[in-house]
């Protein structure tokens, strides 16, 4: 895992997204508080974790089981004058130790596939306040029928990606009423993430010159963006805002 951490270190995200699209998908929201209690599940170094400061006005809690970009978040808190208002946490998504109806709002950019999105959603629940309200941005399929080798990178990537539709309707499952959701545009993959990892890669491959297992890892790199460059039509990263509704909790989450 070395080197997937070198190649990831220090890019200014994580994934998709763009901080125009953090706005976006917050302005969505209605009812918060004057000052939420938000967690940010996933939070990477952070770049959206600063833009929810900004905006709301909230207290936030990010969490991330990799301590360095926790590190790199602590740092751009202090830049930004946040210190009082963010507060880090090394914690995993799957044993995450916080009260009941705790949260305003949880906060999750391109994080919550890791658990999978009906898991997720199913299990953060308990952490909402009873009307808290729940975003994050999923890989979803935007196309039917999508070309078999790009079928055959997602089966192994991610089998769990699913059409918007489905994702709507898992929604409803765990007990959410959706607000909305939107697709993020080809931009939100280039500019923080993907043109920063490209280069990243290109420098990596001259240091890790001859060492067959650094360069499958820089290989697998390249695939995805090769992927996405060429079936950009066919799935993206989709915002998903919704709000918890008070219904009796018997909602059952997948093991």
């Amino acid at each position: 895992m070395s080197i997937f951490w070198e190649i990831h270190q220090d890019l200014p995200r994580e994934g998709p997204g763009d901080n125009a699209f953090t706005r976006k998908a917050f302005e969505m929201i209605t009812g918060l508080p004057p000052q939420p209690r938000i967690l940010d599940i996933g939070c990477g170094p952070g770049m959206q974790t600063i833009e929810l400061a900004l905006i709301s006005n909230g207290r936030i809690t990010a969490v991330d089981n990799h301590q360095p970009f926790l590190d790199v978040l602590s740092q751009r808190t202090q830049a930004a004058g946040l210190s009082g208002r963010i507060e880090t946490l090394n914690q995993s998504m799957f044993s995450l130790d916080f009260p009941k109806n705790g949260f305003d709002l949880i906060w999750s950019e391109g994080a919550i596939y890791i658990m999978g999105f009906r898991k997720g959603l199913c299990e953060w629940r308990e952490f909402l306040k009873p009307h808290g309200y729940i975003a994050v941005s999923e890989c979803s399929w935007l196309k039917r029928n999508p070309p078999e080798d790009l079928k055959g990178f997602w089966d192994t990537a991610y089998p769990g990606m699913v059409s918007i539709e489905e994702n709507s309707r898992i929604i409803q499952d765990c007990g959410y009423s959706e607000m909305g959701h939107f697709v993020l545009p080809e931009s939100a993959w280039w500019q923080d993430y993907y043109d920063p990892l490209i280069q990243r890669v290109k420098m990596l491959r001259e240091k890790y010159a001859g060492d067959p297992e650094a360069q499958g890892e820089l290989d697998n790199e390249l695939e995805e963006i090769e992927i996405y460059r060429k079936y950009h039509e066919y799935y993206g990263y989709v915002f998903y805002v919704m709000q918890r509704t008070p219904v009796i909790d018997t909602v059952t989450c997948p093991q």
